[in-house]
C-alpha cells in the first residue's frame, strides 16, 4: 500500500478503507469481522428501536428515549452504510463503487460520528426535563429536541466538508483508488481547521459529557430523592459516554496525525481504529440492553409477545403480564395456570350431579335410601 505522496500536496491519504494491501490473509478477514459487526450491531440496534417506538407509542417515552433513539437510528445508519464500504474497498483492495461514493463516503461517516458524539452531549439537559409518562401520558416531544437534532445534523455535515472537497479517484497503475490529497496552496488555512476540527467535534463533547455524568452520578448517589433510580440512568450514559470516547479515540488520533502533516502511521493502527469505530456503533445496544432497566424489560415484553404468536395452533395458552419484575411475572403464570385448572370439571361427575339434583325418585327405586332416613331423623 506504500504509494509516494505527490510533490504538489500537503497529505495524502485513502479514503473508503485503506487500499493496494498485500496479502490474502487481510482480504479476507476484514471484510468477515466488518459484516459480522454490522449484522450484529443492526439487529441490537433495530430492537433498540422497536422498543423504543413501543414506548412511545404507550405513553411511556421521555426526552432521554427520544435522543437515544436518534443515537441508535445514527448507529444503524453506520452499520448500515458506511461499513459495508469499507468491506468491499477491503476485498477489492481497489476503488470500484464510482466518483460519488468516493466524494461523500468519508464525509457522511464523519458527519454520523459528529452527530452521534453532540447528540450524546445533549442528554445533558434532557436527563434532567425527562417526562414522567405515568403522571403525563403519551410524550409530546418539546421543540428544543427538533430545534437541538436539527442543529446538531446541520453542525455535523457542515464540519466534514473538506473530506468531500478533496476526495478524488486516482489511477496507479492498472488500478483506481480513492483518496483524499490536499494541495499546498491551502496548507496553512487547513493545518488550523483540523487542529480545531476534533478538538471541537470530539474532545470538548465527550469532556464535557463525561465529567457531567461524573458529578451527576456522585450527586444522584447521595443527594437525590430516589437515588437508586436516578443513579442506574446516569450510569448508563455515562458508560455510553466513555464507551464513545475510547473506541472512537484512535480514529480521531490517526485522522489528526495524517491531517497535521505527520509521518503515516503504521497501516494496522489504522485497521484497528476502523473496527473500533465500528464496533462501538453495535456495542451501544448492548450497553443499553444490559444496563437501562425500560430497554431491558421493553425486550422482555417483545420476546413474549413472540412466543405467543408462535403458539397460536396451540391450546389457548394465557400468556404471562410482563408488569413488574421477574417473581411477579412467575407469580402471574402460576396463578393463570392454577386457575385454569380449577375452572375445568369432569364431564361424568357433573352429569351424575346434575342427575341427581334434578330427579324426583320414588321411595321404592330410591338406590340410597339411607340418605332419606338421615333426613326425616
Amino acid at each position: 500500500m506504500d504509494i509516494d505522496r505527490p510533490a504538489n500536496v500537503t497529505f495524502f491519504d485513502f479514503v473508503g478503507g485503506v487500499q493496494l494491501l498485500q496479502g490474502e490473509d487481510t482480504r479476507t478477514a476484514m471484510p468477515v469481522i466488518l459484516i459480522g459487526i454490522c449484522v450484529s450491531g443492526a439487529v441490537g440496534n433495530l430492537l433498540v428501536l422497536l422498543i423504543f417506538i413501543r414506548d412511545f407509542r404507550n405513553g411511556k417515552g421521555s426526552e432521554v428515549k427520544v435522543l437515544l433513539a436518534s443515537l441508535a437510528s445514527t448507529d444503524l445508519v453506520i452499520l448500515l452504510l458506511c461499513a459495508p464500504v469499507r468491506a468491499v474497498t477491503y476485498y477489492k483492495q481497489t476503488w470500484t463503487l464510482g466518483s460519488f461514493v468516493c466524494s461523500t463516503t468519508d464525509w457522511f461517516q464523519h458527519s454520523c460520528v459528529v452527530a452521534k458524539t453532540l447528540i450524546l452531549a445533549a442528554t445533558t439537559r434532557a436527563k434532567h426535563t425527562a417526562v414522567p409518562c405515568a403522571a403525563t401520558g403519551p410524550l409530546s416531544s418539546p421543540t428544543w429536541i427538533h430545534g437541538a437534532l436539527a442543529f446538531i445534523w446541520t453542525v455535523s455535515m457542515i464540519f466534514p466538508i473538506p473530506q468531500m472537497l478533496f476526495a478524488s479517484m486516482v489511477q496507479r497503475g492498472l488500478d483506481i483508488i480513492c483518496v483524499s490529497e490536499m494541495p499546498v496552496c491551502a496548507s496553512n488555512f487547513m493545518s488550523l481547521f483540523y487542529k480545531i476540527y476534533p478538538t471541537a467535534a470530539f474532545l470538548m463533547p465527550v469532556t464535557f459529557t463525561l465529567g457531567y455524568y461524573t458529578k451527576a452520578l456522585h450527586s444522584a448517589v447521595n443527594h437525590a430523592p430516589n437515588p437508586r433510580h436516578q443513579s442506574k440512568v446516569t450510569l448508563v450514559l455515562l458508560c455510553l459516554s466513555g464507551a464513545l470516547g475510547l473506541m472512537l479515540l484512535p480514529e480521531w488520533g490517526t485522522f489528526t496525525w495524517i491531517r497535521l502533516g505527520y509521518n503515516k502511521p503504521p497501516v494496522g493502527l489504522i485497521i484497528f481504529a476502523q473496527v473500533l469505530l465500528y464496533a462501538c456503533s453495535a456495542f451501544s445496544p448492548v450497553i443499553l440492553m444490559t444496563m437501562y432497566d425500560d430497554v431491558r424489560q421493553g425486550l422482555v415484553t417483545i420476546w413474549f409477545i413472540a412466543t405467543c404468536r408462535s403458539s397460536k395452533q396451540l391450546p389457548r395458552i394465557i400468556c404471562p403480564k410482563t408488569e413488574g419484575n421477574g417473581a411477579e411475572v412467575g407469580a402471574n403464570a402460576v396463578a393463570n395456570a392454577v386457575s385454569t385448572e380449577g375452572d375445568k370439571t369432569i364431564p361424568d361427575l357433573e352429569h351424575f350431579w346434575t342427575g341427581r339434583r334434578n330427579t324426583q325418585v320414588e321411595e321404592e327405586q330410591d338406590p340410597v335410601p339411607w340418605e332419606r332416613e338421615e333426613k326425616m331423623l
